[in-house]
């Protein structure tokens, strides 16, 4: 059984190879964490078809010692054994040790290995749009389960858009009713009820996941107006970037941006403001609250700066910290500690890197997200049926694992950066095939950047692409449907 690389991903931040023989898993038992020996016995039984009996063998524990998300893990032919610092730790060793299943000769077996591990930034995202086309429950868990298994740890859900309102609202209910019922290409739409989005929650903190709820604001908000009019300005047509007019009071089922504007400056709009968000904070755990503030074409830059001041402040006030994209940077009012997304290029063109510092100056941090290199919805080769290339063309997957996040930005280092995040917009994405189709193995690399430390041997695109093609059989059987791209050599 090859040992070198090992076949896992995100790289963990000290791995070696131990003496002796594996450990085999026919017959072995799980003892230790209830919730995570569950979650192992499944995930053995569907990579394997081995069902883990209750005893000696594998021992899992908590022991409170080491960074957050830490875990420790030794396998050797008498045993293994899993001790995190906390559960998302342990659950994280889970995830580990089932990457290390393998096949030896006939039988299922873990190498003997040492692995102590922990990440390198405390926010690991991933972005699914859901306004441009809805998704439901069911594939938003699965995009759960796939990304926590790369030890991703925040699902942020993009929750409104032009082309429609996801949630309901009972400070306004007006939104599903009215807002809701269509997507790009004259799609179905849908909404989450608030019971749904509860669920999403939970089933993400049960996988150690925080969701980061958008409403995106005062641009990408043509569909508020289907619901109340009085809140939106006649589309801006003359800034649209591509795509179909909009017509004000009709249901914009293009992929355009930067037409729409929200009424910035009058007293039903903040109002408005006030109460989705306060309404959004009560249903929502975790500490972030995302307000969006990207390509506001149609809104003039003193009210854009009035808007953004005003937002960042009812949300900062409701006990949450407010969260925008790196645009918002420009005014400045931002109430301090707001925390900034970079969609910027890795090279950072016109004042992107400068509106970015800002947040950093003002006390929050940074989260990177360059489109050229971790937007999941660019295509992945030049003749992908699915994705997009404004971002300087498709993003293979080399590209997507060549960067390093505190070389984005100048002068805003490590300490200054939150974390990654790896978007999906769905101008093109359907189906929770789609998403496999492009997420996957691109969403791996941003795990990787994310987790693993930024240097060592193994922390290279050779042993990377090595490792992915590892975890083509396991992904397999999961379910996932990714595409066998050329620049990996994929184990059958």
């Amino acid at each position: 059984m090859a040992v070198l690389p090992l076949p896992l991903v995100p790289l963990p931040a000290d791995v070696a190879v131990a003496d002796g023989a594996p450990f085999a898993l026919t017959g072995a038992a799980v003892t230790g964490d209830p919730d995570a020996a569950a979650h192992l016995r499944a995930l053995v039984r569907t990579r394997t078809g081995l069902d883990l009996g209750t005893g000696d063998g594998i021992a899992l524990a908590v022991d409170g010692s080491g960074p957050a998300e830490s875990y420790r893990l030794e396998a050797s032919t008498t045993g293994i054994r899993i001790t995190g610092a906390d559960a998302a730790g342990l659950f994280y060793g889970v995830q580990t040790l089932v990457q290390l299943v393998g096949r030896d000769g006939g039988a299922w077996v873990v190498p003997a290995v040492r692995i102590v591990d922990s990440p390198r930034f405390a926010y690991r995202g991933v972005m699914l749009d859901v306004a441009r086309y809805f998704h439901d429950l069911d594939t938003v868990r699965a995009y759960i389960d796939r990304a926590a298994s790369l030890k991703l740890n925040v699902l942020h859900l993009h929750l409104s858009d032009d082309q429609g309102w996801r949630l309901e609202l009972r400070s306004r209910p007006e939104l599903a009713a009215e807002a809701s019922a269509t997507a790009v290409g004259g799609a179905p739409g849908g909404y989450y009820t608030q019971d749904d989005y509860r669920a999403i929650v939970a089933y993400a903190a049960s996988r150690h996941m925080t969701v980061v709820p958008e409403f995106d604001m005062p641009g990408h908000t043509h569909a508020v107006g289907l619901a109340y009019p009085d809140l939106a300005e006649p589309p801006a047509v003359e800034v649209i970037t591509e795509g179909s007019t909009p017509v004000a009071g009709a249901p914009y089922t293009g992929i355009g941006v930067g037409f729409s504007s929200l009424r910035i400056g009058e007293e039903a709009t903040d109002a408005f403001v006030r109460d989705v968000f306060a309404e959004l904070a009560d249903l929502t755990p975790g500490p972030w609250l995302h307000f969006g503030g990207d390509e506001s074409l149609g809104t003039t830059p003193e009210d854009f700066a009035g808007f953004v001041a005003s937002a960042s402040a009812a949300i900062t006030a409701l006990g949450k910290t407010p969260v925008a994209w790196h645009e918002a940077g420009a005014a400045a009012g931002l109430a301090p500690g707001t925390v900034g997304q970079f969609w910027g290029f890795v090279s950072p063109m016109d004042a992107a890197a400068r509106h970015a510092r800002a947040f950093a100056e003002r006390g929050g941090r940074l989260i990177l997200s360059p489109a050229d290199a971790v937007y999941l919805d660019m295509k992945p080769i030049a003749d992908s049926p699915l994705g997009l290339t404004w971002a300087n063309g498709p993003t293979s997957l080399a590209r997507a694992y060549d960067w390093e996040p505190t070389r984005v930005v100048d002068g805003v280092d490590e300490a200054a950066i939150l974390g990654v995040e790896a978007p999906l917009w769905t101008e093109t994405v359907a189906t929770l095939e789609d998403i496999d189709a492009l997420a996957f193995p691109r969403i791996a690399a941003a795990a990787e950047i994310a987790w693993s430390p930024a240097s060592g041997a193994e922390r290279s695109w050779e042993s990377f692409r090595s490792r992915v093609g590892g975890l083509g059989p396991l992904w397999t059987t999961l379910g996932i449907r990714f595409p066998a791209l050329e620049e990996v050599p994929w184990t059958t």
